[in-house]
């Protein structure tokens, strides 16, 4: 009966329009993920975001005047924006897995093969060759099985594409982006 009520209550229109409006306040991590340390970690981060307007407001940005504020620029926006940070990488993973569907295939490949691996573990181990494998071993010879899927599909160029513009992207924003007034901690000397 329980369980009828959470599917009564999941597809409740009432219930998405007060879901709705307390979005703007807080994004929620759908349930399905597991519990554990990927969980707590990404709510840790979603907690820590900064707002998305002052990330992205233009009116904040501008040339660094030397070297160094460069540099001041780039450790603090990287201190203070992390969480978006983050945000910014995953959605560029997200965008690469997107528009590669054999990388997706191959993705599907190996989780397949490890779920599977999960599942034979519950029941018994592995055995092969008369050897039987540990676990840690199962999920290496997962990977091996899918990495001629990965090496079709061009994981490896699409990982320094995704590293790659996540360094452009987040390199250029934290160089750019102004500082705060009341970021500034060294006192501001006049030339004499």
């Amino acid at each position: 009966m329980a369980g009828k009520a959470a599917t009564e209550h999941l597809f409740n229109p009432a219930t998405e329009v007060e879901t709705l409006a307390g979005l703007g306040s807080k994004l929620s991590i759908p349930a399905l993920l597991p519990h554990g340390p990927a969980k707590e970690w990404l709510e840790q981060r979603r907690a820590t975001v900064r707002p998305w307007a002052t990330f992205v407001d233009q009116r904040r940005f501008g040339k660094p005047r030397n070297f160094g504020e460069l540099c001041k620029r780039l450790v603090r926006n990287v201190e203070y924006f992390q969480s978006n940070y983050v945000f910014v990488f995953l959605g560029l993973i997200l965008y690469c897995l997107i528009t590669s569907p054999l990388l997706l295939v191959a993705l599907a490949v190996f989780f397949g093969a490890c779920y599977i691996i999960y599942l034979r573990t519950q029941q018994s181990q592995l055995v092969l060759f008369g050897r039987e494998l540990s676990t840690a071993h199962q999920y290496a010879l997962a990977g091996g099985v899918s990495f001629p899927f990965f090496w079709l599909a061009g994981a490896g160029s699409a990982a320094f594409w995704v590293l790659g513009a996540t360094l452009v992207v987040i390199g250029s924003h934290a160089a750019f982006h102004e500082l705060e007034s009341g970021e500034s901690d060294e006192l501001q000397m006049e030339p004499v």
